[in-house]
């Protein structure tokens, strides 16, 4: 007979933010469950997804991937439908592997939404790249949680994590935690985290060029969240993707 695994506790930095309680209900069935990736040296491969809403109310997703020599990983995510949702990716990274993330996460209401990456670089010449957008209204939660490690022979290694996150009610709560663990001595790694609100000089502007107060925001929360999806390169599902966050964002403004 195998053992569930213990619910986690706040102690567990990963799990710091999330919804404890919404989660309860469900960890019996999926405690321990996540998808496996391995992408072979110099192959590209490239995922999206989607939380989808359930009964409860409560999306989990957890990927463990392996991006051989030379390959590519790209994930692009929308964290949207739930009332508690989770997007988490351990990736590690061989010489020359590339792993791309762009993420956005759209809440309102109660909802508790939040993508969390271990990204670990073990061998030289890694790259990686994560961009994660929220916009986030009423008593809305939204996290990223990201750390990035750097093997001791991992030279070469250039990461970088760009974290923003805009609130449209002041009851509303961003979390933002881009962690960099670097034991290697010749590497390029960056990180950045802002939280803020719509710019109120840009949408005085654009309701004196005649653009309607509704219609600003909306213009200003499309491009915002648009950086995520920048580097999706099909075209048609991009369009699939951005179509899905604009529904949302007209949902909750």
């Amino acid at each position: 007979m195998t053992e569930t695994r213990a619910l986690p506790t706040r102690r567990d930095e990963a799990w710091r933010y999330a919804d404890l309680d919404a989660l309860a209900p469900v960890w019996p069935n999926i405690a321990g469950q996540r998808e496996e990736i391995a992408v072979a040296a110099g192959e590209a491969v490239s995922r999206q997804i989607i939380l989808e809403s359930g009964d409860p109310n409560v999306a989990v997703k957890t990927l463990a991937v392996t991006i051989g020599k030379n390959a590519r990983f790209a994930l692009h995510c929308l964290a949207i439908a739930a009332d508690y949702g989770r997007i988490s990716v351990e990736a590690t990274l061989e010489e020359g592997a590339h792993f791309e993330l762009g993420g956005a996460i759209l809440g309102t209401g109660d909802q508790t939404l939040e993508i969390v990456t271990d990204i670990r670089h073990a061998e030289p010449g890694g790259t990686s790249n994560q961009i994660v957008r929220s916009v986030l209204g009423g008593k809305a939660t939204g996290s990223y949680l990201g750390k990035v490690g750097v093997a001791r022979d991992a030279q070469k290694t250039d990461a970088s994590q760009s974290v923003k996150a805009m609130l449209l009610d002041r009851t509303a709560t961003a979390n933002a935690k881009p962690e960099l663990e670097i034991f290697a001595d010749d590497v390029k790694c960056a990180h950045g985290a802002t939280v803020g609100e719509l710019d109120k000089a840009a949408l005085f502007y654009m309701a004196s060029r005649g653009i309607p107060p509704v219609e600003a925001r909306r213009l200003m929360l499309q491009a915002f969240i648009a950086d995520a999806f920048v580097s999706l390169d099909d075209d048609s599902v991009r369009e699939e993707i951005e179509a899905k966050a604009l529904a949302e964002l007209e949902a909750i403004t």
